[in-house]
């Protein structure tokens, strides 16, 4: 993942923080119209989901990985024990088969997109070891891109007030100005 763009909008300093957006950089907040800051805060309402749903979805990935290594582990550990070890086989995700394990060093690991290789156990662990290092990497990159865009959002909401209260004064100054040429009328 690359989210240098993104990273630059946590960096910027406070005297520019209504400069944003990874699409447009440099966008001066303050010289859009009410409606488009509207549509900037929408997108980046879209953008925060979206990027809070790979962040789940990352999480959930680092988490089969620990469970794999977590078994890997516990298949190794039994190994001393006995010759064959007993498991039950899932067949999809609730239907099991019993089963035996006759050499626990030889390891079916999934590369993905339905790519299979034999490992040994050592290097299923170290495939699963790399795995969870990138995951948790790419897992810190998606959270530090989430917080630049909620700061994103809080910078448009900002220059959202920032412009109704705009409005406000111009009304409140047309009130006054029409109140005083009545009664100057008068």
């Amino acid at each position: 993942f690359v989210f240098s763009a993104l990273v630059r909008n946590i960096e910027r300093p406070a005297t520019k923080r209504r400069e944003m957006s990874e699409t447009q950089p440099g966008l001066d907040l303050d010289s859009l119209s009410l409606d488009q800051l509207s549509q900037v805060k929408q997108q980046e309402e879209q953008r925060l989901k979206a990027l809070t749903d790979q962040y789940g979805q990352l999480r959930a990935g680092n988490a089969r990985f620990h469970s794999a290594k977590d078994a890997l582990e516990n298949l190794k550990a039994s190994d001393h024990s006995s010759s064959t070890k007993e498991i039950m086989v899932p067949l999809t995700e609730s239907l099991y088969v019993p089963g035996r394990i006759k050499d626990s060093n030889k390891i079916m690991v999934d590369l993905g997109t339905g790519f299979y290789v034999e490992k040994s156990s050592k290097d299923a662990c170290s495939f699963l070891d790399r795995k969870m290092k990138l995951v948790e990497a790419n897992s810190s990159n998606v959270l530090t891109v989430i917080q630049g865009t909620k700061m994103n959002m809080q910078n448009v909401q900002i220059a959202m007030q920032g412009k109704m209260m705009q409005i406000r004064a111009r009304q409140e100054a047309s009130v006054h100005q029409a109140k005083d040429a009545s009664e100057r009328d008068n």
